[in-house]
This record gives C-alpha cells, structure tokens and sequence, in this order.
C-alpha cells in the first residue's frame, strides 16, 4: 500500500471528506464546516491511495500550550491497517513542544487512545451544542 501523506488543505475535496466522515462512520459533518475546521487547525494530515481520500486528522494548536487532536477518520477500508495509530501519531508528532495535547473520546475508543500514549484525565468540562447526544453517547455525565 503506496499511502500519499498530504499536510495542507490545498486541493481538498471538501465533500470527499465529509464522505469518509459519513462511512467511517463518525457522523454527518457538513463540508463548509469541515473546510472551515480544518482551514483553522495548525496541524492537519490528508491520506490518499491512488487520490483516493483515506483517512484525515488535525489538531487545533495554538503553537505553544495547547494541542487538541481531533476529526480523525480512516476509510473502512483501511481500518484495521494501523492507518488510524499513524495519524494520531503524526498529530502528536506535530504537536511536539506544546505544554499539553488533548484529544476528547467516546468511551469504546479509549483504550486504543490509551495504547498511544493518551491518559485519562480526572477533570475536564464541556458545554455541548447537542448536550442530549453526547449524555446518551457517554462523553458528558449528567
């Protein structure tokens, strides 16, 4: 597998993405906003196979403190690969040198965060658009 690894969002095809978020699956996320997301992130990884898009990830970092990985999805195809570690991995990478890199997630996906490097933290808080779902999904309490 001849992966091509990109790092900016030139040339992006922002429905394409928005696609690999629809069947990864992690939701329905609208393309304007995924460009808008990942435009505004300092770090940002595109993976194509024959420019095919097959996988993404960025953090939004201020370039000192704070790193916040998220909006990682690899194509069902590629699951299973270690395609998913090595975006992670990748992020964190960048993120080097920055006081802290956080990611948020749901709780089924926490020991493969875990097995990255990722510890569990005893406070964090969020207020959520859609505070219902993310009650019912087990990332906020009630």
């Amino acid at each position: 597998m001849d992966i091509e690894w990109r790092y900016t969002a030139d040339a992006v095809d922002w429905r394409e993405l928005a696609e690999l978020y629809r069947i990864a699956p992690l939701g329905k996320k609208l393309p304007e906003r995924l460009e808008i997301a990942f435009t505004n992130s300092l770090f940002k990884c595109f993976l194509f196979d024959n420019r095919k898009l097959v996988g993404a990830g960025r953090a939004l970092a201020d370039g000192v403190d704070c790193s916040y990985l998220c909006d990682v999805a690899v194509h069902p195809d590629y699951q299973d690969s270690g395609m998913g570690a090595s975006i992670v991995n990748k992020l964190v990478e960048l993120s080097r040198g920055h006081s802290k890199i956080l990611l948020y997630t749901d709780p089924d996906t926490e020991e493969f965060y875990n097995s990255l490097g990722f510890k569990r933290m005893n406070a964090a808080m969020g207020i959520f658009v859609s505070e219902d779902k993310a009650i019912a999904e087990g990332i906020l309490d009630k």
